[in-house]
């Protein structure tokens, strides 16, 4: 079973909501998932203007995928997040919480002009390690 650490320099701020770094050591796969959106059941996306049904969405998709790679939330050790208007911040935090509780991945946020669809307003990635 790997061993996921949260780490932190101690001449760096380390935000209690955020992890600077992740240590793995003794894990057995790497696991690379693509970035997940918030699809329907048809393939057209999800929950058009409501963010946080989209998030939600979008990480319960990212857990299952990892999941069916053998891990479980606790696994995933580094999340890239993109979102299409920076003010949806606020409302992600609490939902990321939902799911990492006081352990987050490591993670990059950043705001991109458009997703692949006009009505996907978030896409996340990430690297498990089981």
């Amino acid at each position: 079973m790997a061993k996921i650490e949260k780490i932190a320099a101690k001449s760096v701020f380390d935000p209690p909501t955020y992890s600077q770094a992740i240590r793995v050591s003794g894990a057995q796969s790497v696991v690379f998932v693509s970035g997940q959106v918030a699809y329907d059941k048809k393939g057209a996306a999800a929950h058009p203007g409501d963010f946080r049904a989209q998030a939600r969405e979008v990480f319960r998709s990212l857990v299952a995928q990892v999941k069916a790679a053998g891990g479980t939330a606790e696994s995933i050790v580094k999340i890239n997040t993109y979102l299409t208007d920076i003010r949806y911040r606020a409302d992600l935090a609490p939902i990321r919480s939902e799911i990492f509780g006081a352990r987050p991945p490591a993670s990059t946020l950043v705001q991109v002009c458009a997703l692949a669809q006009p009505d996907w307003m978030i896409e996340v990635e990430a690297i498990a390690v089981i």
